[in-house]
């Protein structure tokens, strides 16, 4: 069904009436209809208190209307004022979500005694039962109100349930919200069967239902009803079948029509479709989105219940036309969430690199739930010689283009990071990619290399805000570093500092937006970040760091409820560094005999260290390794052994073609030597210098 079409339905609830003026401020009460004879619903008597009639010719809702030789009520009538006043005492009042509540406690039926006098009878409906809606301006106030229920959801399960909440018990006592498996998305054409799947299903709850004969399978009552088994879970469309043709006929019917009960079975299973009341007490309605059926609703009502009337159509396709559109956006709203999350993951390291001497943890939050992408990035990269980069930078914004830009430089950064550049050759190389970029790519960046033999690191900023370094013994000190321009002003020299790195020190890179916000200024922020990492470090003593993890959370959670402004990275770095006493290093000059003097040395340091079971492995390695580095080498070959969790042998020549693995020919002499490597060592790996490259590998010991 056409969406302008439905919304246009329900205008027809003002239709004009025989003897009523349309500008008559009474409206609904004097177009009340009848209700019809022998029913038994009629709306409470809306008389004057202590039981007395009301006065002859008075208009009262819910009962008849006046005969002709009453004469048509007086146009001086105004609100508030006569029998009128009495009768807004006792109008339905609306709930607190705008739907309004039909008085059904308590209240007597009004019938018209011989004479044409009114009288209350002793009948009252049943409590928490509520009474049809009977009068047009109450359908017109129920579906304004329970549209802009179904528009606050933002997912799909809000907009389901709120279709749910406001029709049950005021529209039904019961409703089942049948949904496509899966749904599709957008314009994209879905292949397969058409298949249901029961989404959602809402009743009255057993607490309010005083007959314990509710429709939904779900909380029973103590005494289950056979009604109680309606619903299947999954239900396959068959082409041509009965289902099939009502839902391609988008409107809502009565179930009792021939086509509607024919396709009850297919939806609901036989012992479902036989626990469906006879007369009009249910509607099946299509869920039609903006392309196609994406689903079907049931309404149901109980035997005792009035049924649906005709105009109860019109309120059913009311709530499907909405339901169907607003679940057509959450789907796309959903997708779109979906490829949001998979760009920012992938933008950012799945995982963090296990480094030698240092131990790093990292956090990243979104701006917000419906902003999920952002420019900023956190990264750690492996450097020769145990060293690592630890980078972290904020592009301006949080939107998909910001993510974009951000992938770019984080890219850039990890490539002139495998070039082993000084840290402010890497920002002055990232402000020309941003200019490349185009203009007003601007971002801030943080770049540190850290050594953890020298136990120095050397830092570069281009605007970003200074890190803090939490010593050992708790103080939290904010590093001083040169500002510097952001990157994509072009045209800025960057300043890089060298600064001491004790063990047992942890460095904490953040983005803006864990310090700065709408209530406090960057500097006010970075106080109350160096004051949170001090009172954390006092929890676990002086001389033990707390736990880089809980360290992370503890600094997340300084942050207040309407502090969130802006997207988050956090990069933590625990200095462990490396003993003088676990480093051997030495220079071979490229000779012959070089190779035979570094298994000399390997072998004595290995002695020293306790490991002799590792002597042979690493003299056979190591001599071949120095081997191919002396061959093309003009300049002195260095050689270090690093003794951690793991043994790692290093050899560096000035030359920068990278050593390729290659399968040597039974007639070659050569080739063989990297094959070793592979085969024997943990891990090995080369890496290009600025002066040459560095060949390493690691063995386990004991």
């Amino acid at each position: 069904m056409d969406s302008t079409r439905v919304t246009e339905q329900p205008t027809s609830f003002e239709r004009p009436q025989p003897g009523v003026d349309p500008a008559d401020p009474r409206g609904a009460f004097l177009r009340s209809p009848a209700p019809a004879a022998g029913t038994g619903a009629a709306l409470p008597a809306q008389g004057r208190s202590g039981g007395e009639p009301p006065a002859p010719g008075a208009v009262t809702p819910g009962g008849p209307a006046p005969d002709a030789a009453d004469g048509p009520a007086s146009e001086h009538s105004q609100p508030g004022a006569g029998p009128d006043a009495e009768a807004d005492a006792h109008r339905p009042r609306p709930a607190p979500d705008g739907i309004p509540v039909q008085p059904a406690d308590g209240q007597g039926r009004v019938d018209r005694a011989p004479g044409g006098a009114e009288r209350r009878t002793g009948q009252v409906t049943r409590p928490g039962r509520p009474t049809p809606m009977r009068r047009d301006g109450d359908r017109l106030r129920f579906v304004g109100a329970a549209t802009r229920r179904i528009a606050r959801g933002i997912d799909l399960d809000e907009i389901v349930m709120g279709l749910c909440r406001a029709t049950v018990p005021t529209f039904s006592d019961a409703i089942l919200v049948y949904l496509r498996d899966p749904l599709p998305v957008g314009d994209e054409r879905p292949t397969g069967p058409l298949v249901l799947r029961l989404r959602r299903t809402d009743r009255i709850p057993p607490e309010r239902d005083t007959e314990g004969g509710g429709f939904m399978p779900i909380a029973p009552p103590e005494q289950p009803s056979e009604l109680d088994s309606v619903g299947e879970e999954l239900c396959t469309v068959r082409p041509g079948s009965a289902l099939a043709e009502v839902l391609r006929g988008v409107r809502p019917v009565f179930t009792d029509a021939p086509a509607a009960r024919a396709a009850l079975p297919e939806l609901l299973g036989e012992e479902g479709a036989a626990a469906v009341p006879d007369g009009q007490r249910a509607v099946l309605a299509p869920l039609r989105g903006r392309r196609r059926v994406i689903g079907a609703a049931l309404f149901l009502r109980r035997p005792e219940r009035i049924p649906f009337e005709a105009d109860d159509l019109l309120v059913a396709a009311q709530l499907a036309t909405h339901s169907a559109l607003g679940i057509d956006k959450a789907v796309l709203y959903g997708r779109e969430a979906y490829i949001a999350d998979e760009l920012q993951r992938t933008m950012l390291p799945e995982t963090l690199p296990r480094c030698t001497g240092v131990r790093l943890a990292s956090r990243y939050l979104p701006a917000a739930e419906t902003a999920r992408v952002g420019g900023d990035w956190y990264d750690a990269i492996p450097l020769p010689g145990s060293r690592v980069a630890l980078v972290v930078g904020d592009v301006m914004g949080h939107s998909m283009t910001s993510a974009a830009i951000m992938g770019q430089l984080r890219t850039t950064a990890q490539t002139l990071a495998g070039l082993d550049l000084p840290p402010q050759e890497v920002l002055h190389h990232l402000d020309e990619q941003a200019q490349r970029l185009g203009v007003d790519r601007m971002a801030t960046c943080l770049y540190a290399v850290y050594d953890p033999v020298a136990h120095r690191i050397t830092v570069a900023n281009a605007g970003h805000p200074p890190p803090v370094l939490l010593h050992l013994g708790g103080r939290a000190e904010v590093l001083r570093v040169p500002a510097g321009a952001p990157i994509g002003v072009g045209g800025v020299d960057f300043e890089a500092v060298e600064l001491e790195a004790p063990a047992g020190a942890t460095l904490l890179l953040y983005t803006d937006g864990l310090v700065e916000s709408r209530l406090r200024d960057v500097w006010t922020g970075i106080e109350q970040l160096r004051e949170k990492l001090a009172a954390t470090a006092q929890l676990t003593g002086p001389d033990h760091p707390p736990p880089l993890e809980a360290l992370c959370d503890e600094v997340l959670d300084m942050l207040g409820p309407g502090d969130r402004d802006d997207d988050i990275a956090l990069l933590a770095a625990r200095f462990d560094g490396i003993a003088p006493s676990d480093v051997a290093y030495w220079f071979l000059e490229p000779e012959d005999a070089a190779p035979g003097r570094a298994r000399r040395l390997a072998r004595r340091q290995l002695s020293r260290w306790g490991m002799d079971e590792l002597s042979d492995s690493v003299e056979l390695l190591v001599s071949e390794v120095v081997t191919n580095a002396v061959r093309y080498a003009s300049r002195p070959v260095t050689l270090r052994l690093l003794r951690t969790d793991v043994l790692r042998c290093e050899v560096g020549d000035d030359v920068p073609q990278l050593p390729r693995l290659r399968q040597a020919r039974a007639t070659d002499e050569g080739g063989r030597g990297l094959y070793l490597v592979n085969r024997l060592a943990r891990r090995w790996g080369a890496t290009r210098l600025s002066t040459g490259k560095v060949v390493w590998f690691e063995l386990n010991h004991g």
